[in-house]
């Protein structure tokens, strides 16, 4: 299962008690939280006469987080499980992230039904490496922090190593080594389960190169490497740039932590191998699309924390990058079915046998079409005398001869003259027999004999020019033609 969260509590939560921000994580989508042990301040007391027969981890008061028994070099802490005695030093913590014990276990149990998963991150000036007072403070910081975690029920102590100071990285790696044992032998001894995870580091002066965090892992037993992606690119000078950059660093955890990775992102601003500050993830050079991608190709459950400037907005942001990435992935795999699915019918009609029977199928279609195409031949024969016949019906309207033949028929032409004549004797008779009549007859007969004489020459001239376009087949046309 892949985890989102930020850094300690979110900054939108109203309330900034450690209750608040496990709940307001889970109503923002998110399933973890990192706490943050900023401050591991103490405060000593003897052991008072109320306190004598009292186990640690049943005290409501107060969160006690060590006991001291014994004096000078043979005083050592006991565990939270046996009585205070007389003469014992208590230390309690000052403004713990719970009042008591009982509290941090209600804490557990609500960030496990709201499907969160808690880790501490110790405070982050420590130093292991120069064995003075300062070391000192920082393996108690340690210690403690398992405490609290193992009450909580958390993933992961993640806790850094301090700077080189005057030491070759040999010696700093030695002293390291050296104290992380005791530290880890005390886990083993207080039977405290949760593992202790070194973070890298993202500059040149603190130990924190990823190869010196395998090597001290390899040394002491328990422990697992914390993958924090802006320190490893800062250092780098912008080494994380591929998704098979990420997986080579997963391929060297993975021998330590088994498939269950811790890790931190967000953007980083770094110059000459060192980092400067902490940026928001759409502003640094470190993408997570890479390490989305690989994500995807991997079988692995995976914390990612936001220590980004923005918090919790940064959390849910890489959810949605690896959604957007998930969804890509599935699209594209989607395509490919559908291009072989495409191509399976084929490679089918090729090798089964049912293929040759679909062939027969076409080879009749196709010779249904040759007949077919025979009754046409026949037809265009048939079509051919029809065209002849249209030809020869063409054909009398262009030759000249049969209209000219028509003209001779004008012979009747003779008979219209003569019935004029006939018309004239026949015209002399009737105004004979009416003398009054035929006067006036006999003067508009006259000139209408004369009218058309001239006017047939006249007018068969204009209509030329009109009746060309009426029919130009009759008089005119052809003979210009």
């Amino acid at each position: 299962m892949i985890r989102f969260g930020p850094s300690g509590i979110p900054l939108s939560c109203k309330g900034r008690t450690l209750r608040d921000g496990i709940e307001d994580v889970h109503t923002l989508g998110l399933t973890a939280l990192e706490v943050q042990m900023v401050r591991a301040n103490v405060e000593q007391r003897h052991a008072a006469d109320d306190d004598i027969g009292r186990k640690p981890a049943d005290m409501e008061d107060e969160l006690i987080i060590e006991v001291l028994r014994g004096s000078g070099k043979r005083r050592k802490a006991t565990t939270l499980r046996e009585p205070i005695e007389k003469g014992d030093l208590i230390l309690s913590m000052i403004n713990p992230i719970a009042k008591n014990y009982m509290h941090l276990r209600q804490l557990g149990e609500i960030a496990k039904n709201l499907d969160v998963v808690l880790s501490i991150h110790t405070p982050y000036y420590m130093d292991l490496v120069a064995n003075n007072d300062l070391t000192e403070r920082s393996m108690d910081s340690i210690r403690w922090a398992g405490i609290l975690a193992d009450a909580l029920d958390a993933q992961i102590v993640v806790t850094h190593l301090g700077m080189y100071g005057g030491f070759s990285r040999k010696d700093a790696t030695k002293n390291i080594i050296s104290n992380i044992a005791i530290i880890q032998e005390w886990y083993d001894e207080s039977e405290i389960k949760i593992p202790v995870g070194l973070e890298t580091s993202g500059r040149q002066e603190i130990f924190g190169e990823f190869s010196e965090i395998e090597k001290v892992c390899d040394s002491v037993n328990g422990l697992v490497p914390v993958i924090n992606f802006p320190h490893i690119h800062a250092r780098g000078n912008g080494a994380l740039k591929k998704k098979e950059d990420f997986q080579d660093l997963f391929d060297r955890a993975n021998k330590f932590t088994k498939g269950r990775f811790y890790t931190h992102f967000s953007g980083v601003e770094h110059e000459n191998g060192n980092e400067i500050r902490y940026t928001p993830i759409k502003k640094g050079d470190l993408k997570f699309e890479p390490l989305a991608e690989c994500i995807l190709e991997n079988d692995m459950e995976l914390t990612v924390i936001s220590g980004s400037p923005l918090l919790e907005h940064d959390a849910m942001y890489m959810k949605v990058i690896l959604e957007r990435v998930l969804a890509k992935r599935e699209a594209k795999a989607e395509r490919e079915k559908e291009k072989v699915g495409a191509s399976a019918p084929e490679p089918a009609k090729k090798t089964g046998k049912p293929a040759a029977k679909p062939s027969p199928k076409k080879a009749p279609a196709k010779a249904s079409k040759k007949p077919l195409a025979k009754k046409k031949a026949p037809a265009k024969p048939k079509a051919k005398p029809a065209k002849k016949a249209v030809k020869s019906k063409t054909t009398p309207k262009k030759p000249a001869p049969k209209p000219k033949k028509p003209a001779p028929k004008a012979k009747p032409k003779k008979p219209s003259k003569a019935p004029p004549k006939k018309a004239a004797k026949k015209k002399p008779v009737q105004v004979k027999k009416t003398p009054k009549p035929s006067k006036k007859t006999a003067k508009a007969p006259a000139p209408k004999p004369k009218k058309p004489v001239k006017k047939p020459a006249k007018r068969p001239a204009k209509k030329a020019v009109k009746k060309p376009s009426k029919a130009p087949s009759k008089k005119t046309p052809p003979k210009k033609k």
